[in-house]
């Protein structure tokens, strides 16, 4: 395929997380496969209303290789305007637009109704979630106002992909995994994670990892952590990630169910550089989720090779097939319970590790970016869904 001349609009450095991860890893693929990338973040990402966290940005030194500018302030309708017409001039073949939040929908609709407006670049939204977990009023009207401004959709689960049918039935759309999170570095020795993170070397670890958020059920688990069998098992639970929401209630049920001895609170930002160790310390990483689309902390056991326990909502189960690379439960703290337990009775962590190389195969980053620019050539499609790339 001939060089394309691309831009990002979105997070990335010294913006933080996994939005910002993912943009710098997609125009690093970009990059590889010989197109010109260019980034344009966020100079004001969130007002405080929506960012729970201790702090927007990273400490960590900016990615080698990749053009960012921090311009775009998501709430100033003029810096819109100036951005939309300036990406107009500028020409690309191709826009990305990752899409997670409806309050993004005004300032990226409008650079993206600008930015097609010379007839030639495309804009494609690459979609985590366009039903929001946790909602809020005006959600569908500034869904549909994103929706109707770009040219097409990379969903990366089949439930997103259905979603946007609520919003327009004619525009392109395809369903492509999230690719696996494989910039965190190499897998590392179980020995040696557990030494750096303090741990003891023989114990059995489960790891619940990313923001800690209600619809993330990390509730369910405590509660499943009172099992009898798994306080008999010297089962413990590393909790790796920041609050975005209060931190009261699950303190409580810490306090309620006695779990101080089994529960390790590790409850600040991850950095990139420490990622690795908290995934290969752990036996299985648990996510009781009781909302999902897709998550990329799945990706991320994938690149490590560590088996899941994940609920059955949303589309996490499209990626975790059932007893083979770990368990798909019901979210209730009783039926996680018993899949810890299972896990560690039955210790098919040979055959989960085979498996796992297998459906990462799948996740690779090259798919993903075929997937946006299998859409440049196509206007419309008929029906609810389009062709799906068989995975």
């Amino acid at each position: 395929m001939n060089s394309k001349k691309i831009v990002i609009v979105g997070s990335a450095h010294p913006l933080r997380g996994g939005i910002a991860a993912f943009n710098e890893r997609m125009a690093a693929e970009f990059l590889s496969q010989g197109h010109q990338v260019e980034i344009l973040s966020f100079s004001f990402q969130y007002p405080g209303f929506l960012f729970p966290g201790k702090t927007q940005y990273s400490t960590m030194p900016p990615p080698a290789g990749l053009h960012i500018s921090s311009v775009i302030h998501s709430v100033n309708p003029l810096n819109w305007l100036k951005w939309g017409l300036r990406i107009r001039k500028m020409a690309p073949d191709l826009v990305v637009m990752k899409f997670w939040l409806p309050f993004m929908a005004p300032c990226l609709g409008t650079i993206a109704r600008l930015a097609r407006s010379n007839r030639k670049t495309k804009v494609i939204a690459a979609l985590d979630n366009l039903i929001p977990h946790e909602k809020r009023m005006l959600d569908h009207s500034l869904t549909q106002y994103f929706a109707h401004s770009v040219d097409g959709f990379v969903a990366m689960s089949r439930e997103v992909l259905q979603q946007v049918g609520i919003f327009t039935k004619t525009k392109p759309r395809t369903f492509s995994p999230h690719p696996v999170y494989d910039h965190y570095g190499d897998r590392m020795d179980k020995g040696a994670a557990r030494q750096r993170l303090g741990i003891d070397p023989q114990g059995n670890y489960l790891l619940f990892f990313g923001f800690i958020r209600d619809y993330k059920g990390l509730d369910l688990l405590l509660k499943a952590m009172a099992d009898e069998r798994i306080r008999s098992g010297m089962i413990r639970l590393i909790v790796a990630g920041e609050y975005y929401t209060a931190e009261e209630p699950y303190r409580k049920l810490i306090d309620q169910y006695d779990l101080h001895g089994q529960v390790i609170m590790h409850t600040h930002f991850i950095p990139d550089s420490q990622v690795a160790q908290y995934f290969c310390a752990a036996d299985v990483v648990v996510q009781p989720y009781k909302t999902a689309t897709q998550s990329g902390v799945t990706q991320i056991a994938y690149h490590f090779g560590v088996p899941m326990i994940i609920t059955n909502v949303g589309g996490l189960a499209e990626f975790v097939p059932d007893g083979k690379v770990g368990y798909v439960v019901e979210p209730e703290p009783e039926q996680i319970a018993d899949a810890i337990v299972r896990f560690f009775d039955e210790r098919h962590l040979v055959d989960f590790r085979t498996h796992i190389a297998d459906e990462a195969r799948k996740y690779q980053w090259e798919h993903f970016i075929s997937s946006i620019l299998g859409l440049l050539g196509t206007d419309k499609v008929s029906g609810e869904l389009s062709t799906e790339r068989n995975i």
